[in-house]
């Protein structure tokens, strides 16, 4: 029996096309191509940021969640697999794009494999996929590939670019169809540190009449 994974692009392109998006579809079309010589059939759906920049600003202000965002959310919490695509401006990755990121639940990707990708203009921003961002996912406890994706200009004649991608997309299948997360979440869940308010009601053990939850609301210590 063929196992189904879904892998989940998220782009943070500007442009229809981007070069962003073809950079994340690359990888995305190598995922499905090689699930299928292993026997595992890879579903792809793509989450385009620039549609849900409103919602995404009012979300930052507000902790409002729009239909389309949660859409998004939802879809991102069912993933077996992400690529993140982003621009880079000014030696870094783009505001839309981490923005997205660090609205979500601290728990959604706990363990959920991810390739990471990004494009520029100039091969000076080659760095800012392993500085910057490999940070940010960390931070959100994800499992990220080895080999991370970067394009500029001139990348998109080099055949290096396409042995990257194959490197990429290799380790990402291999993640996924390892049952990584799966295992992870359901033997080592309790053992990870859940922020009060992150959990999707699962911290409702937390001791909210202690001194540092008195203190953290406001109050004064007994």
């Amino acid at each position: 029996m063929t196992a189904q994974f879904r892998l989940v692009v998220v782009s943070a392109g500007t442009g229809d096309p981007s070069s962003t998006r073809l950079l994340a579809d690359r990888l995305a079309q190598r995922v499905t191509a090689l699930g299928t010589r292993k026997q595992l059939t890879v579903s792809v759906q793509t989450i385009e940021l620039r549609e849900l920049a409103a919602e995404i600003a009012t979300a930052l202000v507000s902790t409002h969640i729009g239909a389309k965002l949660q859409n998004a959310i939802t879809t991102l919490h069912h993933a077996d697999g992400i690529v993140a695509s982003t621009p880079v401006y000014k030696a870094g990755a783009s505001g839309l794009f981490t923005s997205f990121f660090q609205i979500l639940d601290n728990d959604l990707l706990i363990a959920k494999p991810v390739a990471l990708a990004a494009t520029a203009g100039t091969a000076r921003h080659a760095l800012v996929v392993d500085d910057q961002m490999r940070g940010l996912f960390a931070y959100l406890r994800t499992i990220v590939v080895p080999t991370s994706l970067f394009a500029a200009t001139e990348d998109w004649t080099d055949s290096a670019l396409t042995k990257r991608i194959d490197r990429a997309a290799l380790e990402l299948v291999a993640l996924m169809a390892a049952g990584f997360e799966k295992t992870v979440r359901d033997e080592s869940w309790d053992r990870y540190q859940h922020e009060f308010g992150s959990a999707g009601g699962t911290e409702l053990s937390i001791d909210l009449d202690s001194d540092l939850m008195r203190l953290a609301a406001g109050g004064s210590a007994n």
